[in-house]
């Protein structure tokens, strides 16, 4: 089991009813899209960590690490961004020339940039507190409890089940490649990457025609059906979830970020 899917099971929230926590994530992450203010996305991303690692118990060290990964490629993406082709050096903050053309940043580009970037993080941190805090298998009740298309709920579900069976086969044959010297050199090692690859695709076509085998060999019908638990409802949590949302709807229009 990966770590992300321990702390789903074992967290301080994993006992809230989930589609409380859905809603959290979710009304949340559509006022951090909707906002285009700097101050509302920050305020999200410490309010999500703060939920995560004070209420839900998750280490600080592990939700920091989880962190790193996005903003990694965010940096990436808002490079892009920031940086400007043409005009003359004087438009530009900072600028250079490669051949015929003027790279360059600048103050619009900059806040552009940087606005992007948290905003990104802070839809991010909205995911990270419902996968952190809540199992696949919840999430699909809740879906279901909201009429979204079996097929799609099913495809989830195959989808998630074959990530932690590509994984374990691929361990599987790293240990056995490994266990003959097959990462004993860089050459060797490209190689027994390269049939790890190809061997792994062809497993997992096969794993998956057996799969559909044994479904309809159990008169699968396009729906997998599943024990639902009992949930309580808690007021508090909704008080919560509803103070939180309209704060972060305030605290977005006074800051000029043209929510509505």
């Amino acid at each position: 089991m990966l770590p992300i899917d321990r702390y789903a099971y074992n967290n301080g929230l994993s006992t809230s009813h989930p589609a409380e926590k859905f809603a959290f994530s979710m009304v949340t992450l559509i006022i951090c899209l909707s906002a285009s203010d700097m101050i509302t996305s920050l305020t999200v991303i410490l309010t999500m960590a703060g939920v995560v690692v004070i209420r839900a118990g998750i280490p600080v060290g592990f939700y920091l690490k989880l962190m790193i990964v996005p903003m990694t490629f965010l940096v990436i993406g808002v490079i892009t961004v920031a940086v400007s082709v043409g005009g003359t050096e004087a438009y530009f903050l900072y600028s250079f020339t490669v051949g015929a053309f003027t790279l360059g940043v600048t103050a619009g580009s900059l806040i552009l940039a940087g606005n992007l970037f948290i905003k990104s993080l802070s839809a991010v941190s909205c995911l990270y507190f419902l996968s952190l805090t809540t199992p696949m298998v919840e999430i699909i009740l809740v879906l279901k409890r909201l009429h979204v298309p079996t097929v799609i709920i099913e495809l989830m579900s195959l989808i998630y089940r074959f990530i932690f069976v590509l994984m374990d086969t691929a361990g599987q044959m790293y240990t056995a490649q490994s266990s003959r010297l097959g990462y004993s050199s860089l050459s060797r090692g490209y190689s027994s990457i390269s049939q790890l690859v190809t061997n792994l695709f062809v497993k997992a076509y096969r794993q998956a025609d057996n799969l559909s085998v044994t479904l309809m060999s159990r008169c699968y019908k396009g729906d997998l059906s599943v024990l639902e638990p009992e949930y309580t409802v808690s007021k508090r949590n909704i008080m919560f979830i509803g103070v939180t949302d309209i704060a972060f709807i305030i605290l977005s229009q006074l800051h000029g970020g043209n929510l509505f």
